[in-house]
């Protein structure tokens, strides 16, 4: 029998997917397919089919929603665990169009002074620096160099915000000057360049940019300091373009866990004067009652101020709950992390990719982006994540170990490693610092474990690994054919992004096989 070849429509011809009336010839399977066969699927039971290319891997934009109201230039957020986000991680989880999300694994005032941190290092006007008054001593100056690294001070009246500004002390004042004991309006600059408020961040960076200086203050027309201009805010702005920013003060966005306990609502209390950007509730199940009555005090006592990433579900009834009880976010994974056992030790969960896409399938309907949070651990997985429905992907193996992390490198068996814990294990849960409660077991005379400790290698510097993420994930939507994520969104639900399920076989087929050895960089 002759075989006669398909007509090749234009639409084909231009690499675009077509309705053809005869579906023998289009490959593979819609996501609905995949993601709802009887059996739960994970990110390495599936792979995406190429699509069509007509544009550069540069030209694909990364831009994802967090939540209702916040949107991010690169899906990246670094979960809330005590080996993963403090301050360096957070500040750099921003600078890279990500966020960091700060742990709660300690005290108010420490989880504050690391939002603090991270408010104070931005791109922009400083509404908060620090200030001494001409009666300070040098050695004042000293202190404050070693605490936050600022060595260009402006000098007020009263040494606060507020009062009229009487000179700035910078290095070059008092650099080479033995005695500390000198006061510093015997050594401060009197003739400074200012910057009248209400002048636009241009205006300032250009009066900045052609007074040579440091440091610009801005006052107000009695000559009181109400803000400052930094040079190194200048060259931030030119080294990363792609910041997660406030709209409004252009300071770093920032998120922080809490949990549900009372005194969580002190916590965020305090986190909010610190201008924290969203706050996630923080427990291995997130369907609950505690969870509902704190979702609910967050939104009657700070409306819009602070949004809720609420959490953990991996299934559409958990979803539905947290969605109508105010949840502006939703945080998806149960027992899918590299160093959670809950699915082992508790017999509940749900595989993760199967997860991601029937919450995601349904929060989208309801505006409500979704994170998936467990079995990230490469690039790959970031993608199939992302074509499983989500919108930002949240990192905890993959940041750990990096320089910015929290903790000490130490090495083993000539490796340099980093420790990394579950917040569920043992060793986070008698830490002191209230992880227990996220599994409400905080009172509990026995503790069952949902995690262990375990040690990371070193990955080097967030500078170099977050740029090889986000170039890498760019080149992953080129192949795909799709120039952003929401582009990869449409094609889930319209069906034109095309899916087939991976065998055991299949799965060892992709990975490196069948040297004697070998040795993989990634970037």
């Amino acid at each position: 029998m002759a075989i006669v070849p398909a007509k090749l429509t234009s639409a084909m011809k231009n690499g675009q997917s077509e309705n053809m009336e005869d579906k023998d010839f289009r490959d593979g399977f819609c996501g609905h397919e995949v993601f709802t066969a009887r059996g739960g699927v994970t990110f390495d039971d599936y792979i995406v089919l190429p699509g069509f290319i007509d544009f550069a891997a540069e030209a694909v934009t990364l831009r994802s929603r967090l939540t209702r109201k916040i949107t991010l230039n690169t899906p990246f957020v670094s979960s809330p665990m005590d080996t993963v986000t403090e301050a360096q991680t957070a500040i750099h989880m921003a600078l890279y169009g990500g966020i960091g999300i700060v742990h709660c694994n300690n005290t108010i005032e420490e989880q504050c002074e690391i939002v603090r941190q991270v408010k104070r290092f931005k791109n922009g006007f400083i509404t908060d620096p620090f200030t001494l008054s001409p009666d300070h001593r040098l050695r004042d100056i000293d202190t404050i160099k070693a605490q936050s690294g600022f060595s260009g001070i402006p000098v007020t009246e009263s040494g606060k915000m507020g009062a009229r500004l009487v000179g700035i002390v910078t290095t070059r004042d008092h650099d080479f000057i033995l005695d500390r004991n000198v006061l510093v309006k015997d050594v401060m600059t009197t003739d400074v360049v200012v910057a009248e408020e209400g002048c636009s961040l241009e205006e300032a960076n250009n009066i900045l940019r052609d007074s040579k200086k440091g440091k610009l203050p801005i006052v107000n027309s009695h000559g009181e300091l109400v803000s400052l201009i930094s040079r190194k805010d200048l060259r931030k702005n030119r080294d990363y373009p792609m910041a997660s920013k406030d709209h409004g003060n252009k300071r770093l966005l920032v998120g922080a866990s809490i949990h549900t306990r009372d005194s969580d609502k002190e916590r965020l209390k305090r986190l909010v004067e610190q201008g924290v950007n969203v706050v996630v509730i923080d427990s291995s199940q997130g369907n609950s009652t505690f969870q509902k009555s704190m979702i609910e005090y967050i939104k009657s006592t700070y409306g819009d101020v602070v949004q809720i990433i609420a959490g953990n579900v991996v299934t559409i009834e958990q979803a539905r709950n947290l969605i109508s009880w105010g949840a502006d976010a939703l945080r998806v994974g149960m027992g899918s992390g590299s160093i959670c056992t809950t699915q082992e030790v508790m017999a509940c969960g749900r595989p993760q990719a199967t997860a991601v896409y029937q919450v995601a399938r349904y929060a989208r309907t309801q505006g409500v982006p979704v994170i998936a949070d467990g079995g990230i651990s490469n690039v790959g997985k970031i993608s199939k994540a992302l074509v499983a429905g989500a919108s930002c992907i949240m990192m905890g193996s993959m940041l750990a170990g990096t320089e910015e992390s929290p903790g000490e490198y130490f090495y083993k068996d000539g490796i340099r490693l980093k420790r990394y814990r579950g917040m569920g294990s043992l060793d986070a849960m008698n830490s002191g610092g209230g992880s227990a409660d996220r599994y409400f077991s905080e009172n509990a005379k026995v503790q069952v474990a949902q995690g262990v400790a375990g040690n990371v290698a070193d990955k080097g510097s967030l500078k170099r690994y977050l740029p090889y993420l986000t170039t890498s994930l760019k080149h992953s939507l080129q192949d795909m054919g799709r120039r952003s994520i929401e582009d990869v969104h449409a094609g889930i639900y319209d069906g034109t992004l095309r899916y087939e399920t991976k065998t055991a076989a299949a799965q060892s087929e992709g990975k490196v096989h069948n040297l004697h050895s070998f040795t993989q960089r990634e970037f």
